[in-house]
């Protein structure tokens, strides 16, 4: 039954990693050709470089490139200043300022919260991604954030050798969780990475997902997506009985997977205040020859922009 793979779907990725452990997913050392925002030498300067070299390509970032937003922010800080000075001088408003300090201290104690560059990566699984971030990327900067619904992920997460709490925080989390929050503030990360993880949920709860995490990207900050494609193999490949509605089917473990269009995807981001940087098919043809198969992959590898200034924040 489908309410039956909604309810246990924990249940289904807990079994899907303990039979596997880290042994089913390959590292994605393709990341950084594919996503050079991951790769080492990238910083906050990357997006605003980036919107320079590409100026016809992101027409509504580019009018602010030269990062008004940054702008702002160093404006508010100065403001902020002189407002606690102002009040400090003021007896009658000590409690006001003791108010704003206590809620700037708790907006700075997070994990990563002295990072200069954050990454999350929703959906992490074993740290297939992360591992290999964390591996390249030598920035003293940076900070990796790494969901997962399943615990048993999580876990093997936190027990592999490489895994370095100063440079790393792994926590479970449910995507579709709209009570649950992310252990960082709105507008703080940088990247946000999705790698086979929205094809794993609810259609109809996929705009709420990506809804909640533009919220806790900066302005000039990047999701990046790559995913099934309609007419996928593996889409070609399910039985009849195994479709739980349209494009969204049921694997024989009992996890899901929803095979996207362009055209979805794009509506996904752009509803949730996103701007179009690289929506691309990439189409690709795979031979096993040990099993003298012949496989026709379809992905769909996606980068929207929260924009400089955002209308939506």
């Amino acid at each position: 039954m489908p309410v039956d793979y909604e309810i246990n779907a924990h249940k289904y990725w807990n079994d899907f990693y303990k039979i596997h452990e880290n042994g089913f997913f390959k590292d994605r050392h393709w990341l950084f050709t594919e996503f050079p925002e991951l790769a080492p030498s990238q910083n906050q300067n990357h997006l605003k470089d980036w919107f320079l070299e590409n100026k016809s390509e992101v027409p509504e970032c580019r009018n602010n490139e030269d990062g008004p937003g940054l702008i702002m922010e160093e404006q508010h800080k100065c403001s902020s200043k002189s407002l606690e000075h102002k009040t400090q001088t003021l007896p009658v408003e000590e409690n006001v300022t003791q108010k704003i300090s206590d809620l700037e201290i708790c907006a700075d104690e997070f994990p990563g919260s002295s990072a200069t560059y954050r990454i999350l990566e929703v959906g992490c699984g074993v740290g297939n991604t992360v591992f290999p971030i964390l591996q390249t990327n030598n920035d003293p900067g940076l900070f990796v954030y790494c969901c997962d619904f399943s615990s048993t992920a999580i876990e093997l997460v936190q027990t592999n050798s490489e895994y370095d709490p100063s440079r790393c925080f792994a926590f479970v989390h449910d995507l579709c969780d709209e009570e649950k929050s992310y252990p960082v503030p709105k507008g703080s990360l940088d990247i946000i990475i999705l790698i086979f993880v929205l094809s794993a949920i609810v259609p109809d709860k996929m705009q709420k997902a990506i809804n909640r995490l533009s919220r806790l990207l900066k302005p000039g900050g990047m999701m990046l997506l790559r995913d099934y494609g309609r007419y996928d193999m593996a889409q070609l490949r399910f039985k009849k009985g195994q479709c739980l509605s349209g494009n969204f089917y049921v694997r024989g473990d009992g996890t899901r997977v929803y095979f996207f269009t362009q055209e979805e995807l794009d509506t996904l981001f752009t509803t949730a205040g996103l701007e179009k940087v690289q929506n691309l098919v990439d189409r690709r043809l795979q031979v096993n020859r040990g099993k003298q198969l012949t496989m026709y992959r379809v992905w769909i590898q996606c980068k929207y922009c929260k924009p400089l200034l955002s209308s939506t924040s």
